[in-house]
């Protein structure tokens, strides 16, 4: 139980590897993914971790291993945090930006495509918005994959 089978300094580098090609999968996944959980975004991300799990210990299961794993992810987790909170251009590439998705009553079809949200979810953030898309000013596809709808001001 106490016994490593790899030596300390490889359990960092591991879970170094696995954190940052990790984190890059999940950018590059699109902002849906990381915002809004399905059951089967759910099921992928329980997956992910089984899978990766081995690359991260190397099969150890030593408590030590698997602490020193643990210390790693939650350590780089943390620099990347403070290092995104200094620079915005670390902060864009690491969180995303807002993109617009839609203006003055026209959606972007192509930039959903893009992004890979469906026009149905559009129109469910326009219901919650209780807005007509006649009266959108803007459809905005936030870095957390929320939407977020701006209505035409109101004539007074």
């Amino acid at each position: 139980m106490f016994t490593m089978q790899l030596p300390w300094w490889e359990f960092i580098l591991r879970a170094s590897v696995v954190y940052l090609l990790l984190l890059a999968m999940v950018r590059l996944s699109g902002k849906r993914t990381v915002g809004q959980f399905t059951p089967f975004d759910l099921v992928v991300v329980m997956l992910l971790s089984e899978a990766v799990s081995g690359s991260i210990n190397g099969q150890d299961e030593s408590l030590p291993g698997g602490l020193i794993a643990a210390a790693t992810l939650l350590t780089l987790d943390v620099l990347i945090a403070l290092v995104s909170s200094r620079s915005r251009k670390v902060d864009a590439i690491v969180q995303g930006c807002p993109v617009l998705i839609g203006r003055d009553g026209q959606i972007y079809q192509e930039v959903l495509r893009r992004e890979r949200v469906p026009e149905s979810d559009l129109h469910k953030a326009l219901r919650e918005a209780d807005c007509e898309i006649e009266d959108m000013r803007m459809a905005i596809l936030e870095a957390d994959g929320n939407i977020n709808i701006i209505k035409q001001p109101t004539a007074a």
